[in-house]
C-alpha cells in the first residue's frame, strides 16, 4: 500500500501546478486575418514581440529546398525603411535582442525589449512583414552565410549528417523528407522572382500570429498593432498540399559513412504520429522513460550497469504531421551496434509486456510537470508557447490544458502505445560508421 502521506503531497503538488501555471491570454484577429494574442505579465519591465509564420520546410518545391530557412536570414536584411544592415544596431541600441529560428512546420521571429519599446518592436515586425527588401546583394549575402552553416553544422560537424539520412530513409512522399537547411544546389539554382513570388505567397498577415507578452498597457498595445499591422494587405487564402506516407510495414536498413567519426553509431528511428494526436504525447512519456537522462531504463543497463556503450539516447521529433523517435547509442568495444539492438529491443518488448512501476510513472508526471514549469517560466517561453499552440495545434489554450492530457494517460495506454508503434518491422537501422579511411 502506498504511504498516504506521500499520496497526499503529490495530490497537492499537480494541484499547485495546474493553478499557479495558468498562463492567462486575450485573442483577436484583425481584419487583414492576422491573428493577435496578448499575455500581460508586469513582473518584469520587459516585453516580448514575436511573430510566426506557417511556413516551414515542408511547404517547399522539392526542386527549391531550403527557401524557409533561407528567408530565417533573409528578412533581417532590411527594409524599405530600415536600410541594410541597420535592424541589429537599431535592436542593441535599444536595449534589445533578437532572433529567429525555423523548422519543418513554421518560422519564428521575436524580439525582447525594455517595456518602453513595444512601438519600436511592433513597428519593426510590420516593417519585416510589408516592406522586405529582397534584391540581389541581399540573397548573394545570406547564400553565403547558409553555406557555411551547412558546413560547420552538418558537412563538417561529427555525426552531423544522421539528421538528413534519417529523414531521407523514412520519408518517401513527405517534404519532411529533406532537412530545413535544404540544398544549396537549389538555393545557388533560385532566380531572385522565385525568393519575392515565396515571400508574397506565404509571409502574409493572414499566415501568421502576432504574440505580444510581458509588461505593457492594453488599450495603447492594440492602438499601436492596429497602426501598423492593420494597414497591411492580406494575402491569398493558401491550400496546403497533404503528404501521406504508408506504413512501414518492414525493417528499412540504410548505412552512411561519415568522415568525420571514428567510433559508428547506431541509429534506430521510428515513425510516429502528428503532434497534435494523444498517441504522440503517450510516445513522450514512454521517450522519457526509456532514454531520458542518466537514470533512464536504457542508459541505467546499457551504459552504467553493463558498460557496453559510451552514450544511449533519444531524439523525439514532435512535428504537425507525422514525428520520428530516434534511438541512437556509441557501442564501447569490444561491443557492437547489434549488441545495443538487441539490448533496446528487450527493454522496448518489457514495455509492451508489462506496465511499468507506479513508481516509475509518478516519476514520469514528475518530470512532465517540471518540463510544463519551465517551458512557462520565461515571457520569451510564453511568447512562443502561446504562438505554437494557436498555429500549429489550433488551441492556444493547451498552454494551461495540455499538462492535464499527460496527468490522463495511464499505465496501460503506454504499454499499448509501445506495442502499437515501436516494433522491430516498424523501423529504420542506419549503420551510422566511419569511412574506411578514417577507420585506418
Amino acid at each position: 500500500m502506498k504511504n498516504p502521506i506521500i499520496m497526499l503531497t503529490a495530490a497537492l503538488m499537480l494541484g499547485g501546478v495546474a493553478s499557479a501555471q495558468k498562463v492567462a491570454f486575450e485573442e483577436y484577429d484583425l481584419d487583414n486575418g492576422m491573428h493577435v494574442i496578448l499575455h500581460n505579465d508586469s513582473s518584469a519591465p520587459v516585453v516580448v514581440t514575436s511573430v510566426m509564420y506557417h511556413v516551414g520546410s515542408k511547404d517547399e518545391n522539392p526542386e527549391r529546398t531550403g527557401f524557409a530557412h533561407f528567408f530565417e536570414h533573409l528578412l533581417f536584411e532590411g527594409t524599405e525603411n530600415i536600410k541594410r544592415g541597420e535592424w541589429m544596431k537599431i535592436v542593441t541600441a535599444n536595449g534589445g535582442t533578437n532572433n529567429a529560428n525555423t523548422s519543418d512546420d513554421r518560422t519564428y521571429y521575436y524580439e525582447v525589449f525594455p517595456s518602453n519599446n513595444l512601438e519600436l518592436a511592433l513597428w519593426m515586425e510590420s516593417e519585416r512583414l510589408m516592406h522586405p527588401v529582397i534584391n540581389k546583394i541581399g540573397v548573394d549575402t545570406q547564400n553565403e552565410v547558409v553555406k557555411e552553416e551547412k558546413r560547420t553544422r552538418y558537412d563538417n560537424q561529427p555525426y552531423g549528417n544522421i539528421l538528413p539520412e534519417v529523414k531521407k530513409n523514412m520519408f518517401k512522399n513527405h517534404p519532411y523528407r529533406w532537412t530545413t537547411i535544404g540544398s544549396i544546389k537549389d538555393l545557388d539554382a533560385a532566380t531572385l522572382d522565385e525568393f519575392k513570388a515565396f515571400n508574397k505567397k506565404f509571409y502574409t498577415p493572414n499566415n501568421a500570429v502576432l504574440v505580444i507578452a510581458g509588461d505593457f498597457d492594453k488599450a495603447k498595445t492594440k492602438e499601436w498593432i492596429q497602426k501598423y499591422f492593420g494597414p497591411i494587405k492580406k494575402g491569398e487564402k493558401l491550400q496546403k498540399q497533404t503528404f501521406t506516407e504508408e506504413p512501414i510495414t518492414q525493417t528499412i536498413k540504410a548505412k552512411y559513412e561519415d568522415p568525420n567519426i571514428q567510433i559508428p553509431m547506431l541509429i534506430a528511428s521510428y515513425r510516429t504520429p502528428s503532434m497534435k494526436t494523444r498517441d504522440a504525447r503517450v510516445l513522450d512519456l514512454i521517450s522519457s522513460y526509456l532514454s531520458d537522462g542518466k537514470s533512464s531504463k536504457l542508459y541505467k543497463k546499457i551504459v552504467d550497469d553493463k558498460k557496453m556503450a559510451l552514450q544511449i539516447g533519444a531524439v523525439g521529433f514532435s512535428q504537425e504531421d507525422y514525428g520520428m523517435y530516434i534511438l541512437y547509442g556509441l557501442p564501447m568495444k569490444p561491443n557492437t551496434s547489434e549488441d545495443l539492438l538487441k539490448e533496446i529491443d528487450e527493454e522496448i518488448v518489457k514495455l509492451q509486456t508489462n506496465l511499468i512501476s507506479e513508481k516509475d510513472y509518478e516519476k514520469l508526471q514528475n518530470k512532465f510537470d517540471n518540463n510544463y514549469v519551465n517551458s512557462n517560466s520565461t515571457v520569451e517561453g510564453i511568447a512562443e508557447n502561446l504562438a505554437s499552440y494557436y498555429l500549429l495545434y489550433g488551441d492556444v489554450n493547451l498552454i494551461n490544458t495540455e499538462i492535464d492530457l499527460y496527468h490522463s494517460i495511464t499505465r496501460e495506454e503506454i504499454r499499448d502505445v509501445a506495442k502499437k508503434y515501436l516494433n522491430p518491422n516498424q523501423r529504420l537501422i542506419l549503420d551510422y560508421v566511419p569511412t574506411t579511411k578514417a577507420q585506418n
